[in-house]
């Protein structure tokens, strides 16, 4: 059977695996079809393993964490599916540092360090994602972001070597890092902060994630911001001025609520977020001449 040596590495491991499964229901958008194959890895080596045996046997892989800013095909994913999520997110203080695995939710990790008394994390408490998928993008809020508090990481290299890069050699930016678009697999992350009051830390993360309940859509799915801000304008502000809040194809709706946000109003499909999205880009340019990027990542 083709998948044979990676249901033999997920039962050494003991880790999760699902055949002919549903991603939809990993993912914060709540949209994708059925995959060969989805893995859940509890450890360094069980990833590392699992990715060795995909390019020896050049099986098609994909590496994913919470996946909260992917958009996955509604025809599913051929090949196998690494979700490095729950089963690999264990959390440790050391001095006044937090490293974490790569699938530590940012929830997580940011409710040790309030716990621990340090501070710096704040402005992350509420992103859905995992400390290697922030790190990907290098992912921000409230004028704070991933290169603020990140002192380094270890990852698995194109070769299959692990190995540590400090944050200096991350190439970090607006919603990038030298992990995006890479074979690089982010395997933990060091979080480097300062000791604060847990009353003022716990204070400051309770206002941020008001802040984030009073705007954002958080009721229904989505994959959070759909689009980059533009240099010198706001995405969201952009969409509203071309009288795009609340317009709607299939189940994919503009926000009313906040106009950055594409969400799932109700069963949308791949294609009405593609086409929302595609037709957001249009009339904005038209009536702006600035071009929208999306921010969440096409998988199919």
């Amino acid at each position: 059977m083709k998948y044979d040596s990676i249901s033999g590495i997920a039962g050494k491991y003991s880790a999760k695996i699902l055949y002919d499964e549903s991603i939809a229901e990993y993912t914060s958008f709540r949209i994708g079809g059925r995959c060969d194959v989805i893995v859940m890895p509890n450890s360094a080596e069980c990833i590392a393993e699992l990715v060795s045996e995909c390019r020896k046997s050049r099986i098609r892989y994909y590496i994913f964490g919470k996946c909260t800013n992917v958009l996955i095909s509604g025809e599913g994913l051929r090949g196998v599916v690494i979700l490095i999520d729950g089963d690999y997110s264990s959390v440790r203080r050391d001095g006044n540092d937090l490293i974490c695995d790569a699938g530590a939710s940012l929830a997580k990790i940011c409710n040790e360090a309030r716990k621990e008394s340090l501070s710096g994390l704040e402005f992350a408490y509420g992103i859905p994602g995992s400390a290697g998928g922030a790190l990907y993008m290098n992912a921000g809020a409230y004028g704070g972001e991933m290169k603020d508090v990140v002192s380094w990481c270890d990852y698995l290299d194109e070769s299959g070597e692990v190995k540590r890069m400090n944050a200096e050699d991350m190439m970090l930016s607006y919603r990038h890092s030298a992990f995006t678009g890479s074979d690089k697999v982010i395997l933990s992350v060091c979080f480097r902060l300062t000791p604060g009051d847990e009353n003022k830390i716990a204070e400051l993360m309770n206002e941020t994630m008001k802040k984030r309940r009073d705007k954002q859509p958080l009721e229904y799915p989505s994959a959070g911001s759909t689009f980059k801000r533009p240099d010198g304008y706001f995405a969201a502000k952009l969409i509203e001025d071309s009288g795009l809040k609340g317009y709607t194809v299939g189940g994919a709706q503009v926000s009313e609520k906040h106009s950055g946000f594409v969400i799932n109003k109700g069963n949308a499909s791949f294609d009405d977020v593609i086409k929302i999205t595609e037709d957001i880009k249009e009339k904005v340019f038209a009536d702006s001449g600035v071009m929208l990027e999306r921010e969440i990542l096409i998988v199919e």
